[in-house]
């Protein structure tokens, strides 16, 4: 069922996971913080909230993705 996606770097996936839990995080809690205007307090919570999704999208594409096997073209032959 899953389609057989790009492998991604972990380092760059790291990275964006923790960009997205991070202004999830951000985006909730001024989302539900006082000084927020009230017409943009649901609008700013929900894009935390989708950031919170995305962040545990690339969670699981970075604990499911293999390993990218080594080109065996790009390989030398050791002549004897």
């Amino acid at each position: 069922l899953i389609p057989d996606m790009r492998y991604i770097e972990p380092t760059r996936v790291k990275f964006l996971l923790m960009m997205f839990f991070a202004t999830g995080i951000l985006g909730i809690i001024i989302g539900l913080s006082g000084f927020t205007p009230p017409s943009f307090k649901m609008m700013i919570t929900f894009m935390g909230v989708i950031n919170i999704g995305l962040g545990a999208f690339f969670v699981f594409i970075y604990l499911t993705q293999t390993r990218k096997d080594p080109d065996k073209r790009k390989k030398k032959r050791k002549t004897d």
